[in-house]
Order: C-alpha cells, then structure tokens, then sequence
C-alpha cells in the first residue's frame, strides 16, 4: 500500500479536487452536448448508448466522492437513472457534484490517508481514488465525444479547439495565440 503522510494527502486533495472541478467544465459541456433525441445512438452493438454512457460518467463520479467521502464504496452496480432528459442528468450533476466535492473537501488529513476498499481490488489512502475519478471521467467523456458528431451534434471544445467550437469563440489563430 502507498504511504501518505497527513500533509502529503491534503496536498493531494487540495491539488486534485480543483482540476477535477476544471475538468467538469468540459464534462458537463459534452453531456450538454448530446441530443435528447439521438441519445439510444450507439456505435457498435457491444457499446453503451449516449445516454447509458453519459449516466455512467455522472453516476460513477458521485460514486467516487461518496466513496471518498464515507471511507468506504458501496455496491458494484450502478444507480438507476432518475432521469428522462439529458438537461435533468445535467441538473442532478450539477446539484450532487458540488456536494460531493464538499464532501471531500471538508475531509481531516487522517480521513485521506485512511485506507479505503475498493471492491477486493484495491486498498489505497481516500485521497489516491481522487486520480481514479479523474482519469475514469476523462477516458468516458472522450468515448461519449467520439459519439457526438455520428449522433448529429457539435463536439464541444475540450482541450482545445474542436472542429466545431474554438475556446473563446475567436478564429483558430486567435485562439492559439491567447492560449501561448
């Protein structure tokens, strides 16, 4: 097991927890992104649907801080969808993210560090399944990206310009200039 000392996971946590919330920016951008009518849009019979895939990004992320949170994760299967629209998955993402991320960020030093189970796979300080959450939500949000323009929508600005959105609305050349 990885040893963190108490200062070491606070550092962590106050390193992590801002860019997992920078990177939801762009998360909530490509949910937004999918349409409501195409969202059964698959590309192979063995993928999720948009809709399953964009549950599964919001689902699995309010797992994680709850996971963090209590020292403990629950259940191997995913909650239900409570939604019938993309805009309610995005109201419930929107609500329930900042929570958890509360949640994580109210946590003691000894809290972080604490040993969590994760599913007889993993056993590491609360703190270290803040990368998982990160890295979970950046490999599915690129998935549901590949979707978007088969499904007949515009892929958002991520990273950097896409070939449908520039950062700031600019020209291509502008964009890169402000971003050196």
């Amino acid at each position: 097991m990885m040893n963190l000392n108490v200062e070491q996971a606070v550092f962590l946590r106050d390193m992590l927890l801002p860019a997992i919330e920078q990177e939801r920016e762009a998360t909530r951008r490509v949910l937004a992104a999918v349409p409501d009518e195409r969202s059964d849009y698959r590309p192979d019979p063995k993928s999720r649907t948009a809709r399953d895939l964009a549950w599964h990004i919001v689902a699995t992320e309010l797992d994680f801080f709850k996971g963090i949170a209590d020292g403990a994760f629950g259940s191997t299967e995913e909650a239900p969808n409570p939604t019938s629209s993309i805009a309610g998955m995005l109201e419930l993402y929107d609500r329930e993210f900042s929570a958890g991320a509360g949640r994580v960020r109210e946590l003691t030093g000894e809290q972080l560090v604490s040993p969590v189970n994760f599913f007889e796979v993993f056993n590491l300080p609360a703190v270290m399944y803040l990368t998982f959450l990160n890295n979970h939500t950046i490999h599915h949000r690129g998935q549901l990206t590949a979707y978007l323009r088969a499904m007949g929508s515009r892929v958002p600005a991520v990273y950097g310009p896409s070939g449908d959105e520039m950062w700031s609305g600019g020209s291509e050349s502008e964009d890169c200039a402000a971003a050196s």
